[in-house]
């Protein structure tokens, strides 16, 4: 495999870098060391090649209403009226001291990403999320809800817009 290919691949399991490279604010020698795949000087050289080739980053507002319904938690035979969130064997709904930030409008699992990605640099913990169709659903500790319905509706107002990654 060339080193181009070996610093592509390398960088496809790496998504910030890759996402560094699209926004040009990396130091190409840092993240050839960071890579670890060969010498860094041409790896260093691959990279600044392969972002070159990339597109500049794009965001959209995605238009959504943002609300939060306290009082969920993890739910066994729960009516599918009071469900908030069910993915697999596992399901949210009322009768807990959790708290739902449900996002609802032009959501997809791009959006649910760039929300899980602001929550890590917030440090807000998401006890369960998921998204089907019209809506987005985080769930999380009460004391975190005010700074999480902040998050989601910011997250929201400027989602990276995800295309195909040139190769």
């Amino acid at each position: 495999m060339s080193v181009a290919a070996e610093t592509r691949r390398a960088v496809h399991e790496q998504p910030f870098v890759h996402e560094a490279l699209r926004a040009g604010v990396i130091n190409y020698t840092a993240a050839a060391r960071f890579l670890d795949i060969g010498d860094a000087e041409p790896v260093a050289a691959a990279l600044r090649r392969y972002a070159e080739a990339l597109p500049d980053p794009e965001t959209a507002s995605r238009e959504a209403r943002v609300t939060m319904r306290s009082g969920i938690g993890p739910a066994t035979d729960a009516d599918p009226e009071d469900t908030v969130l069910a993915v697999g064997d596992s399901t949210f709904a009322d009768g807990g001291s959790l708290t739902g930030v449900l996002a609802t409008g032009a959501v997809d699992p791009a959006a649910l990403g760039h929300v899980l990605s602001r929550f890590a640099v917030e440090a807000i913990e998401a006890e369960a999320a998921g998204v089907a169709g019209d809506a987005l659903v985080v769930v999380v500790e009460r004391r975190d809800a005010p700074d999480a319905v902040r998050t989601v509706e910011n997250a929201l107002s400027a989602v990276p817009v995800v295309g195909t990654p040139t190769d």
